[in-house]
């Protein structure tokens, strides 16, 4: 019998992405894991604690307003050309009644 600890076999994502999540899933478990032992390298404590810092926390709801931000312009775009489009139609839909009321 294998002394060996059994590892949790997961199916493969069907798509990239979804792979990457699970591999990142592993890094932070793997992470967490050196942690708890005291095993961890430098580098993964400078990472953590990093992430964990006020200037981290305040540049990530900066990124965050700025994606909202966008993403209202866009749609806020969005609807300027529909009303664009709308006005279009309304304006040859006048046209066509005042002609051919002559």
């Amino acid at each position: 019998m294998s002394a060996k600890k059994k590892t949790r076999q997961s199916k493969p994502a069907s798509t990239p992405e979804a792979r990457e999540k699970q591999l990142v899933s592993l890094a932070v478990d793997l992470a967490e894991k050196q942690l708890k032992e005291g095993t961890a390298s430098p580098s993964i404590i400078n990472h953590y604690l990093k992430i964990a810092s006020k200037r981290e926390t305040l540049e990530r709801d900066i990124l965050e307003r700025q994606a909202r931000l966008i993403e209202s312009k866009a749609e806020s775009m969005s609807k300027d050309r529909e009303a664009e489009q709308l006005a279009k139609e309304a304006i040859e839909a006048m046209k066509s009644y005042s002609s051919s009321g002559q």
